[in-house]
C-alpha cells in the first residue's frame, strides 16, 4: 500500500529547454507516485522567456522558487528532481534553504569545482554547440536531439514541438549565453541534505557521467546509471527513471 504523500514533487529542466521538454515523463510520474508533480520554468525560458536570465545560479533558482513559493501545492518542503543545468539549481537551492527540501535527486548534473570543463561539456561537441548558435530553430532543435538521446530515430517526432515551442516563446541567444556563463562558474559546496540521489546515463554524449560519479563521491550519496540512455534521460526512459524516482522518493514518506 502507498501511502498518501502531499509533498510536491518539483522538475527543473536544464540550459535553454523548458517544462514542456519533460514530455510524457511528467504524466507518468504523476501516475506513479501520490505526491502532487510540479514544473516551472527560470527567467529566460518558457512561460518566463521575455525575462532576463541572471548570470548566475542562485539568480535562476530564485525565479524558481518564488513560484513555488506561491504554489498550492507547497506545503513547506519539495522533493526537487532536475536535470543538468537544473540540478544546479536545484544543489544551490537545498545548500541555500536546506528547510525546504525533502530530497534531492540530480540527472547528469556537475560542477566546476570537482569535474573539468572538458567532462562537463563533452569537447568532441563544441564545434557543433558553436555552429547551433547560427541556426535556425529547425536545424538547431533537430542537432539537439542528436546531442541529446541515444536514440533520436525513436524520438524524431519531437523535434516538430520542440520548435513550435522555440517559436512560441524563443529563448534568446543572450540569454543562452547567460545560462551558460552560469553554469560554467556554478561550484558546489557541502550539503546539510542527505536524502540525494545521482543519476547519469550511460551513453550522455553531451556531459560524462563522470560528473555524476563526482557528486556523489563528494556528497557521500548513491549513484545509479542507465545503461545505455543520452543525456535527456527523461526523454530516453521515461518508465526507468519513473521506477528510480518511486523507490526513492517513498523512502522519504
Amino acid at each position: 500500500m502507498v501511502l498518501k504523500d502531499s509533498t510536491p514533487i518539483l522538475l527543473i529542466r536544464g540550459l535553454t529547454r523548458e517544462q514542456r521538454h519533460w514530455g510524457t515523463f511528467k504524466t507518468e510520474l504523476a501516475a506513479t507516485l501520490p505526491n502532487p508533480v510540479l514544473s516551472f520554468d527560470y527567467a529566460g525560458t518558457g512561460d518566463l522567456y521575455q525575462l532576463r536570465s541572471p548570470g548566475n545560479i542562485a539568480g535562476l533558482r530564485q525565479s524558481v522558487q518564488e513560484q513555488l513559493l506561491k504554489a498550492p501545492e507547497f506545503n513547506g518542503k519539495v522533493h526537487l528532481v532536475a536535470i543538468s543545468l537544473g540540478g544546479m539549481l536545484a544543489a544551490d537551492w537545498a545548500l541555500q534553504y536546506p528547510h525546504q527540501i525533502a530530497s534531492l535527486t540530480l540527472i547528469n548534473s556537475s560542477a566546476r569545482s570537482l569535474s573539468p570543463f572538458y567532462q562537463r561539456l563533452r569537447w568532441q561537441n563544441y564545434v557543433s554547440i558553436l555552429r547551433g548558435a547560427f541556426m535556425g530553430a529547425a536545424k538547431r532543435e533537430q542537432m539537439i536531439l542528436q546531442l541529446t538521446s541515444a536514440k533520436p530515430a525513436e524520438h524524431a517526432s519531437v523535434v516538430t514541438s520542440w520548435q513550435q515551442w522555440q517559436q512560441q516563446r524563443p529563448v534568446s541567444k543572450l540569454n543562452a549565453l547567460r545560462q551558460l556563463w552560469a553554469a560554467s562558474r556554478f561550484m558546489v559546496k557541502p550539503l546539510p541534505q542527505r536524502d540525494i540521489l545521482l543519476l547519469s546515463s550511460r551513453g550522455d554524449k553531451l556531459v560524462s557521467p563522470q560528473c555524476s560519479s563526482d557528486l556523489a563521491r563528494y556528497w557521500q550519496a548513491p549513484h545509479i546509471q542507465h545503461p545505455w540512455a543520452g543525456h535527456d534521460l527523461p526523454l530516453d526512459d521515461a518508465s526507468w527513471l519513473c521506477a528510480q524516482l518511486a523507490a526513492f522518493i517513498s523512502q522519504q514518506n
